[in-house]
């Protein structure tokens, strides 16, 4: 998958939000990918569907919430809504401080989740991401990583 799909735009980024729980930031998130014209209603049932077999739960505090793979037939375009909580989130004895739900059709999916770890996987641009406080910044940090950077921008 082209690194250029994970390229997050700002009417997909939320600052500053607060969830009463894990339900209710995986619907904000479900939520969000809906208004963004991603996926069909019946997605974010899904989402929680998938939650309830496997933790989304990542790691550096971040979850990324998405549905289950007989979901995938609802997603109309791969998109990604990030969700960030500076209160943090209980899940399930995590803090989740970024939630990133995730729209992906079978073919792009294994590789949107394999560019997001890539991504999320140096724990200073996860710290950012986490402390952002700004949408042009998510949207920075979210961008492709060139593949033979190991450096966090």
């Amino acid at each position: 998958m082209p690194a250029e799909a994970l390229l997050v735009t700002p009417e997909a980024v939320r600052l500053g939000r607060t969830a009463r729980d894990k339900a209710d930031a995986i619907d904000q998130c479900g939520q969000l990918l809906l208004e963004l014209g991603a996926v069909e209603p019946g997605y974010l049932p899904a989402m929680h569907e998938r939650e309830k077999s496997v933790s989304t739960y990542i790691g550096e505090g971040v979850a990324i919430p998405h549905g289950t793979n007989e979901a995938r037939a609802l997603v109309r375009r791969t998109a990604l809504a990030v969700v960030q909580f500076p209160d943090g989130v209980d899940w399930d004895g995590s803090d989740v401080r970024l939630a990133i739900g995730i729209a992906a059709d079978g073919e792009q999916h294994m590789g949107v989740l394999s560019a997001l770890a890539l991504t999320l996987g140096l724990p200073e641009r996860a710290e950012r991401l986490r402390t952002a406080v700004d949408v042009a910044t998510v949207v920075e940090l979210l961008r492709p990583i060139p593949e033979n950077q190991t450096e966090d921008i």
